[in-house]
């Protein structure tokens, strides 16, 4: 036991520095003074024989053989918590702190009720919940769970489990189409007011579906982007352009008239909804309990999915 002891000390208020920025704010985490981690930090660095660290009076900063020796426990670490709470009985005892990441309109509608739900059944059950279409980097940022629409590029330090696909539809207001015409085919989109979701390219486009099923993609003047659903639906029922949404996010209004389809005898592309997680060895309970919430949702059948 002293042998293990004498391996870890100094590791996990390491670490905790560099998670926190600071000896203060590691030790309020650990239950220990900002002068009890430092001090302990200091001896692992003698221990080494290298220097971890760069101290300032503002900041501490990791040197290359700190990083290094920073990321290779970080893992491990986290692999020792799992290991830990997988041998512990009874999904009542699921506890720790979840970072997740949604897109902010499906986020809001469709993964919130499920987490404020699972909230109220396990009490050691903590979120931190961010709402943006921006794509984190779940290793370097510490996410433990991200929702992503649409295609998913290889990654090798990531797990993917498909919830299902969301389905699309060009869609103004009659406002609109009466100002500034009815778009017959996709390549007039060139020419309308088009409302669009967060700009990854600098030549925006749209997806359709052609009469032999075939998707493909079209060019599209982007006038608007926004990084939020529910603001490109006010703007198009506001009628100051043209927008591709989900029929999650629109079929009230398509239904009441308030919003009219256009280009439909190219409707029919989807996009693809995952929930996402770093790869590790050993899930974390209070992950398996989050994910496998979203893939029995996803299962129902009056689901967002089925819209």
């Amino acid at each position: 036991m002293k042998i293990i002891e004498t391996q870890f000390s100094g590791v996990v208020e390491f670490v905790e520095t560099l998670r926190t920025g600071s000896f203060t704010a590691a030790g309020e985490r650990l239950g220990l003074t900002g002068s009890a981690v430092g001090k302990s930090v200091t001896r692992l660095e003698k221990k080494l024989g290298t220097k971890l660290l760069h101290r300032t009076t503002r900041s501490l900063t990791p040197t290359p053989e700190g990083q290094h020796f920073f990321d290779g426990w970080i893992g491990i670490l986290d692999e020792i918590e799992s290991l830990e709470q997988g041998v512990v009985a009874g999904s009542s005892q699921v506890s720790g702190r979840m970072n997740i990441h949604l897109p902010a309109a499906f986020g809001r509608r469709h993964v919130m009720p499920i987490l404020s739900r699972l909230a109220k059944q396990h009490p050691n059950l903590d979120l931190s919940v961010s709402f943006s279409e921006r794509r984190v980097n779940l290793i370097d940022e510490g996410v433990d769970l991200v929702v992503r629409i649409g295609t998913l590029e290889d990654d090798a330090d990531l797990v993917a489990r498909c919830l299902g696909r969301q389905r699309l539809v060009v869609c103004a207001s009659p406002d609109y189409l009466a100002a500034k015409g009815i778009p017959k085919q996709p390549a007039e989109l060139t020419e309308h007011d088009c409302i669009i979701g967060s700009r990854r390219s600098s030549q925006p486009a749209w997806l359709f579906r052609n009469a032999n099923g075939d998707v493909f993609s079209q060019a599209i003047r982007a006038r608007y982007d926004y990084s939020d659903g529910d603001a490109m639906v006010n703007a198009a029922l506001d009628g100051i352009g043209i927008s591709q949404l989900p029929t999650w996010l629109v079929h009230q209004h398509l239904s009441s008239g308030a919003l009219v389809a256009v280009l439909e005898e190219y409707a029919g592309a989807e996009m693809p909804i995952h929930a996402v997680w770093p790869r590790s060895r050993y899930l974390k309970p209070r992950q398996r309990l989050v994910i496998d919430a979203l893939l029995e949702d996803a299962r129902r059948p009056t689901s967002v999915y089925s819209m």
